[in-house]
C-alpha cells in the first residue's frame, strides 16, 4: 500500500490490497463496480483512493491520497514514445472537477489519461449504514500541439455509465498517433544540439542585472553547443532551498520545455547537489548550472595535455560532492570492531576513486607549474619586459596577441576559446635596451563569478600573471555591459593579488557606438582599438612603451621621469593618461587631484 495509510485498521488495508485483485476491460476508463468500490473505501477512511491502471486494464499501484500522492513506478517496454502507458484513476470528496495538482500530475508524467469522479454519503454520514452516492465523472488527457489547449484537455462532467462506454483505448492511440506525428515533425525540423531553456531568479540585484547574466548564460550555452530554447526569470526575494525557483515554477518550465521541444534545464545560479536531484525528480529532464556549462566549454576547448589536466581536475572537485548516496557513514576501509562487513559500497569506491585521480591531477599541476616557472626565470634573466593579456571572455585577446606578436594562435567569436596560454616575442618602438623586443603572453579569459574550481585548477596558468610587468587588460567596447565585464575582471585580478600594473584597451571599435566608446575612454583613460582592423595599434604600441618604461620594465636612463601621484594607483595613471590626452575629469575630485 501506498500513500497516507498511518492510522488505517488492518481490515481497511486489506480492503484495500483487493483491489489489485480488480480488472478493467481495456477500452474502458473505468467500470460501475470499481468506482463504488473505491468509493466506499474513501467514505470510510476519509481519504482518497487512487489506482493506476495499465493498458490491459491490470491495477498496478494502490494509493491512499491525492493524485499527486501517488508513486508513479516504471512501466517496461509499454509505453509509447509520448505517452506513459498508465491512467490515473481516483476519488474526489469535494465537488468541482479536476483540481490543478491532478492536470500537473497528469501533464507532469505523460500519462494516457486522468479520471476523477466525486463520492459523497447520501444520508446519515461516514459509516457502514450511510448509502453512497456517486457523482460526477471527469476525463483529462494531454493536449497535443495541435489543439487549441496548451497542455491537457479535460472532459466533464458525465455520468459513470457515460465514461464505461466511452472508448478510451481508442482515444489513446488516436492521440499517441497525433504525438508521434508530432515528434516525426519535429526531429525532422531539429538539428543535432541539444535544445535548452533557461532560468533565472532576479534577486536583491535587479532586473537589469539579472537579464545580464541571462544574456551571457546564452551565450555559455550557444559556446557549449546547445540551442537556447527559451528563457525564464523568477521573480523571488529568497531562492527555494529545495527547488530553487518553486514547484510552481518548475511546472512552467517542464511545460515550456515540452512545447520548445527541449531536454535540458539550465540555471544560471550554482544547484547544491539536493537541489538538482529534487529538480531532476520533478522534471524528469536533465537539469544543469552555470558551472557545469563553464566546465564544458573548458573541456570542448582544451587542446594539450596541460590545459586538458587542470580541466579535468576542476571538474572532479565538482562532481566529488556531488557524487549521490548515503555519504562515508557506509565507509568500510577502517578494521576492528564494527568495519567488518560486506566490504565498500559502490558510493564509497567512486569518491576514493575520484581523490585518487584529484591527487594525481595535483601533482601534475604543481608539475606544471613548476617547468612554468623555469621558463619565466630564464624570462626573467634576460630582462625582456612581459606584457600579458587578460580580460572578459572573447573580448578579443587572441586577435589582439595575433596583431601585437605577429601569431597565428585560434581566436575564434566563442566563449573561453583560449585556455593555454600563449607566449609570442614582439617589438614595441622606443625600448633601445632590448632592441625594442618584447613578450606578450596570451592568457585565459575570465568571467563574472568565475568558478571557483576552475580558478584552483588554473592557478599554474594564472602565476604567469604575477611576473609580468604590465596587465593589458582587454575590453570588448561593443559589449553593452562593458563597464560591469570591467568590474568583474578587476574584482578576479585583485583577489588573485596581482601587484603589476593595469592598462585598459578598448578593442572592437569598429563595432562600438562613437559616444560609447568616447566614454569609456574617458572613464578608463583607454586607448581604443580595433584588433580585426588594425586601427589604433600604432598608438597602443606607444602607449605601452611609455608605461613599460614607467613601471621600471626599462634600465633608469630610459625611464620618463614620473610625478609621484601618477604613480599612486593604476585608476591615477589612467587618470594622468587622459588628461595627457586632453580629456575632461570625471569629477571635480578629479580636477583637484590633477
Amino acid at each position: 500500500m501506498h500513500g497516507r495509510t498511518s492510522g488505517l485498521k488492518k481490515n481497511q488495508i486489506k480492503r484495500l490490497s483487493n483491489l489489485y485483485r480488480r480488472r478493467v476491460p481495456p477500452e474502458a476508463a473505468l467500470t460501475n463496480e470499481l468506482a463504488r468500490a473505491m468509493g466506499e473505501l474513501a467514505l470510510e477512511i476519509g481519504r482518497g483512493v487512487s489506482l493506476l491502471i495499465d493498458r490491459r486494464g491490470r491495477v498496478l499501484t494502490v494509493a491512499v491520497g491525492d493524485a499527486n500522492e501517488t508513486p508513479i513506478p516504471p512501466v517496461p517496454g509499454e509505453a509509447a514514445a509520448r505517452l506513459y502507458g498508465l491512467r490515473l484513476v481516483h476519488t474526489h470528496q469535494k465537488p468541482g472537477g479536476f483540481s490543478p495538482n491532478d492536470l500537473t500530475t497528469l501533464f507532469l508524467n505523460r500519462l494516457d489519461a486522468m479520471v476523477a469522479f466525486d463520492v459523497a454519503a447520501r444520508q446519515g454520514g461516514r459509516g457502514a449504514g450511510s448509502a453512497l452516492e456517486v457523482g460526477p465523472a471527469y476525463l483529462a488527457f494531454v493536449a497535443p500541439g495541435s489543439a487549441d489547449a496548451e497542455d491537457w484537455l479535460v472532459e466533464g462532467p458525465m455520468s459513470l455509465r457515460d465514461l464505461e462506454q466511452l472508448d478510451v483505448a481508442e482515444r489513446i492511440r488516436a492521440l499517441e498517433e497525433e504525438l508521434e506525428r508530432e515528434l516525426g515533425a519535429r526531429e525532422v525540423a531539429r538539428t543535432s544540439a541539444e535544445r535548452a531553456v533557461l532560468v533565472g531568479l532576479v534577486g536583491k540585484e535587479g532586473a537589469l542585472e539579472a537579464e545580464a547574466r541571462m544574456a551571457e548564460l546564452a551565450e555559455l550555452v550557444r559556446s557549449a553547443g546547445a540551442t537556447v530554447a527559451g528563457s525564464s526569470l523568477q521573480q523571488k526575494s529568497r531562492p527555494d532551498p529545495r527547488t530553487l525557483v518553486g514547484e510552481g515554477k518548475l511546472q512552467e518550465l517542464v511545460s515550456s520545455a515540452f512545447h520548445e521541444d527541449a531536454d535540458l534545464l539550465v540555471f544560471d545560479r550554482e544547484l547544491s547537489p539536493a537541489q538538482a536531484r529534487e529538480i531532476e525528480a520533478f522534471t524528469k529532464l536533465k537539469v544543469l548550472d552555470r558551472t557545469q556549462v563553464i566546465l564544458d566549454i573548458f573541456a570542448q576547448n582544451a587542446r594539450g595535455r596541460e590545459a586538458q589536466v587542470q580541466v579535468e581536475l576542476a571538474q572532479l572537485h565538482y562532481q566529488l560532492p556531488r557524487l549521490a548516496g548515503r555519504g562515508t557513514a557506509m565507509s568500510r576501509l577502517g578494521g576492528g570492531i564494527g568495519t567488518r562487513g560486506p566490504g565498500e559500497t559502490k558510493l564509497e569506491v567512486d569518491r576514493r576513486r575520484i581523490r585518487d585521480r584529484i591527487a594525481s591531477l595535483e601533482a601534475a599541476v604543481n608539475d606544471i607549474s613548476r617547468r612554468r616557472s623555469e621558463t619565466r626565470k630564464a624570462r626573467t634573466a634576460s630582462d625582456t619586459p612581459v606584457v600579458a593579456l587578460v580580460g572578459y571572455t572573447n573580448a578579443g585577446k587572441s586577435t589582439l596577441f595575433n596583431a601585437l606578436a605577429k601569431a597565428d594562435v585560434v581566436a575564434r567569436d566563442r566563449l573561453f576559446e583560449t585556455l593555454r596560454p600563449t607566449t609570442r616575442e614582439g617589438w614595441l618602438p622606443g625600448l633601445g635596451a632590448w632592441g625594442g623586443k618584447v613578450v606578450y603572453t596570451d592568457t585565459v579569459g575570465f568571467i563574472r563569478d568565475l568558478p571557483e574550481e576552475l580558478v584552483n585548477a588554473f592557478r599554474a596558468t594564472l602565476e604567469e600573471l604575477h611576473d609580468a610587468d604590465l596587465l593589458l587588460h582587454v575590453v570588448d567596447a561593443a559589449a553593452p555591459g562593458a563597464p560591469d565585464r570591467v568590474d568583474a575582471v578587476q574584482r578576479i585580478l585583485d583577489e588573485l593579488k596581482l601587484e603589476p600594473p593595469r592598462l585598459v584597451v578598448l578593442n572592437k571599435a569598429d563595432l562600438a557606438d562613437p559616444l560609447h566608446l568616447a566614454g569609456l575612454a574617458e572613464r578608463y583613460g583607454a586607448v581604443a582599438v580595433s584588433a580585426a582592423t588594425g586601427a589604433g595599434l600604432d598608438e597602443l604600441k606607444a602607449v605601452l612603451t611609455r608605461q613599460l618604461q614607467r613601471a621600471g620594465a626599462a634600465p633608469a636612463a630610459e625611464r620618463e621621469p614620473v610625478a609621484a601621484w601618477e604613480r599612486a594607483t593604476p585608476a591615477a595613471a589612467g587618470r594622468a593618461t587622459a588628461l595627457r590626452r586632453g580629456l575632461p575629469a570625471r569629477s571635480g575630485l578629479d580636477s583637484m587631484e590633477a
